[in-house]
This record gives structure tokens, sequence and C-alpha cells, in this order.
């Protein structure tokens, strides 16, 4: 199983910007549901063990990662996702399931994932220069990271501590009503535009 998110870790497609080193690419963008609900349960550990939260992504399931560079995202892109988005309704769904990638990423599985898996090749279909995972990984596998190690028995550790801490609060119930179209410019993971669904 294979799969994407906004951190930088092997399973995602954008390097992490850190603010003092902005000349290395042009600034990013995003297209991700932000999660609230399990910032609760998934932060403590996504400070400790997730880039992306330390350079400002909030617990998230990616929908597209890389998008497009931020001086190509003008208003007829950001009327065309408007349109996009406009067709599905908001999602209501859990994240009770903890799961793990082959190697190094450990996360939780929405359930139902399908209409997020929709929802990407939604946008894929409206801007097909802009592949799921930059054309990296061949399945889509909506997913919040919880966790990135390469080392394989830290990895074991963390996801026992992590699957522990979930006990009193999984499944978590949450919603998703808009998405988020995130750009890094500033050095950190910021929101640029959010549209709504349905």
């Amino acid at each position: 199983m294979s799969g994407g998110c906004a951190a930088g870790c092997s399973h995602c497609t954008i390097p992490r910007r850190p603010a003092a080193f902005q000349g290395s690419r042009p600034p990013m963008t995003a297209l991700v549901i932000l999660v609230p609900e399990a910032d609760d349960l998934v932060k403590p550990f996504r400070d400790r063990y997730d880039p992306s939260a330390a350079n400002g992504m909030p617990a998230h399931i990616t929908l597209l990662s890389p998008f497009k560079p931020l001086d190509e995202v003008d208003e007829i892109v950001l009327r065309d996702l408007r349109q996009c988005f406009r067709r599905f309704a908001p999602i209501r769904f859990s994240l009770g399931s903890i799961r793990r990638f082959p190697t190094e990423v450990l996360y939780l599985a929405p359930d139902p994932d399908d209409p997020f898996r929709q929802l990407t090749l939604a946008i894929w279909e409206h801007f097909p220069k802009t592949p799921p995972y930059g054309g990296k990984w061949p399945d889509i596998v909506p997913h919040v990271s919880v966790a990135w190690l390469p080392d394989e028995q830290q990895l074991d550790g963390v996801t026992r501590d992590f699957t522990e801490a979930a006990r009193e609060t999984s499944p978590i119930q949450a919603i998703a009503a808009q998405v988020a179209l995130m750009d890094d410019s500033s050095g950190r993971w910021e929101i640029h535009a959010t549209f709504g669904l349905g």
C-alpha cells in the first residue's frame, strides 16, 4: 500500500521548506482536509514525529500534494477549485483504524475513505498536470499521518504508545465541510483559501 500527505516523508511529495531557506524552490501549495477533531489525540505525537507539524501543518487528510506553485494559483484556478468542490456533499467520517505504510509512516485511516479518494480524482480531472502525490504512488490512500520514523523499531514503540493513547478517544467522529488550499510561502504551511463542500 502506498500514499502521500503533506509531510516531508518518503510517502509524500512536498519537501520541508524551513523559513530560513526560502530560495531552494518556489512556494508550493497543497489541497487538504483539516481535521481539528483529531488534534487532541494526534498532536502530541505529530509534534514529535511528523515533520509537517513543525512546519505549521495541522492534522489533515491530503487530497493533492503538491498541487501547483503558488505563483500559478490565480483567480481562474480558485474559481475552478470552487466549482469542483461544490459538487460534493460534506463528509461525515470516523478515525479509528490505526495503520502503517510498509515503512516509516503511522497513520489513522478514515472510514469511509472513498469520498476523499473521489475528491482527489476530481481535482486531478480538473487539473490533469497535477497527479496525486506527483505521480510517485499508484494508489490513493486517504489518511491522517501520526508519525514518520525511518527506524522501524522506534516506529513500533510509537505505534504501541499511540494505540494505548487512542483507546479512550477512538473512534474520532469528524465532518469534512471544506477543503483548504495551503501554501508554504512564509516557510510554514498556512491557509491560502478555503472551499466549501456542497
